[in-house]
């Protein structure tokens, strides 16, 4: 077998892992261990301890009222759960409409350094033991918080992850493919879980154990990512919490959802860096083999692996195994054609179906490149545009 085959294959393999291979080792991964340990059953503290909700929020007049509303349905004992929001640099009436709801904490400053900056500062104010974060364009079934809670009857468990699902909307293209995204991702983090600990938490709903908060760089762009796995790097278990729901509306269009990916793509390859540690296998163990498959890879290599399969495939055309290359070149280019034609229907406003499937697949994988450039030129920054969301 000639180099430029061996680096075919390994490059064809390491994409058939990181997307499909991963959640089947970990299916099986996870029924093994569960024959020899079954998984603990989970019951209500005692006493439910103070826990505080904390809302980050920059220009969300429009959404305070039905936030608000879904913070007062939310079931926990009275007296317990306190709300808090952080505000800083908001410019409209967000932090004047706070200010007429009873017995709610609004921390707002002028000064906008992003929400690692918020949420630092808003954390030297809180000290009840459990701190709940959501984002203000979320909403909340209403057991999340005890739900979340009942978790931490697990002293080894530091930081709780909800699951984010994403709202139909009508005509938003995004809606169908974030959500199916959303689905599968949310079946991994159950079975990361399920063997060890989730690999990370999402923003739209976490909670952590108030003395295991660290404060973070202010140019930090996936503070929720960085700070569940600076917890887990500490020795403790990221729970992931199905029963507690965040529901979000998708972005208003592929456009405002690239905006979004392609911050997390940057926030995730700043996040490979400053988590470098983690990528030490024998420290780490089973944490680092999760860490590894379920986001290093995507972040880093197999996007590069996936746009080198084209090139290396035509290169071996003229190998000893034409009618093979062939093959594959005509499947590759198949999938690449149903891909184009994805995007098409997207731009003609007819969305959903098959056809997106391979378009959002690939739509993920080039704004790693994007993240990649933006990581570049925004170096320093915690602030970012936000996504319209439909």
């Amino acid at each position: 077998m000639t180099a430029t085959a061996i680096v075919f294959w390994a490059c064809a393999l390491l994409v058939v892992y990181t997307y499909v291979g991963y959640g089947a080792l970990l299916a099986v991964l996870v029924k093994l261990r569960e024959a020899v340990c079954p998984a603990a059953k989970h019951a209500a503290p005692a006493e439910a301890p103070e826990v505080t909700l904390l809302i980050a929020a920059y220009n969300e007049q429009e959404i305070v009222a039905a936030k608000m509303e879904n913070c007062r349905a939310l079931v926990y004992p009275e007296g317990r759960l306190h709300i808090a929001w952080v505000t800083d640099g908001s410019t409209d009436r967000t932090p004047e409409l706070l200010a007429a709801y009873p017995g709610v904490t609004v921390l707002h400053h002028a000064r906008r350094g992003g929400k690692t900056a918020a949420l630092n500062r808003a954390l030297e104010h809180i000290h009840t033991p459990i701190v709940v974060f959501t984002d203000a364009n979320t909403m909340l079934n209403p057991e999340a918080v005890t739900e979340i809670v009942r978790r931490f009857d697990d002293p080894q468990v530091g930081c709780v992850a909800g699951e984010k699902r994403v709202a139909a909307a009508e005509g938003s293209g995004a809606a169908a493919t974030e959500g199916v995204y959303w689905k599968y991702e949310s079946k991994l983090k159950e079975w990361d879980c399920r063997l060890h600990s989730a690999v990370g938490a999402a923003g739209e709903l976490f909670a952590v154990r108030r003395d295991l908060w660290r404060t973070m760089p202010e140019d930090t762009l996936l503070d929720d990512f960085v700070c569940s796995m600076l917890i887990a790097a500490d020795g403790y278990r990221i729970a992931y919490c199905k029963e507690a729901c965040a529901l979000e509306t998708p972005s208003a269009d592929m456009g405002e959802e690239g905006k979004r990916k392609r911050r997390i793509a940057a926030g995730g390859l700043q996040s490979v860096w400053r988590l470098r540690k983690l990528l030490n296998p024998f420290r780490y163990g089973v944490l680092w083999f999760q860490y590894v498959s379920h986001r290093v890879l995507r972040w880093t290599v197999t996007p590069v692996a996936l746009a080198a399969l084209v090139p290396l495939n035509v290169a071996l055309l003229w190998s000893g195994h034409p009618a093979l290359y062939a093959v594959l070149l005509a499947l590759q280019a198949v999938f690449y054609l149903a891909a184009a034609a994805g995007w098409v229907r997207e731009r003609r406003g007819n969305r959903g179906g098959m056809l997106s499937v391979p378009y959002y697949f690939l739509f993920m994988n080039l704004n790693v490149f994007r993240g990649a450039w933006y990581l570049a030129t925004h170096r320093g920054r915690g602030t970012w545009e936000k996504a319209r969301r439909a």
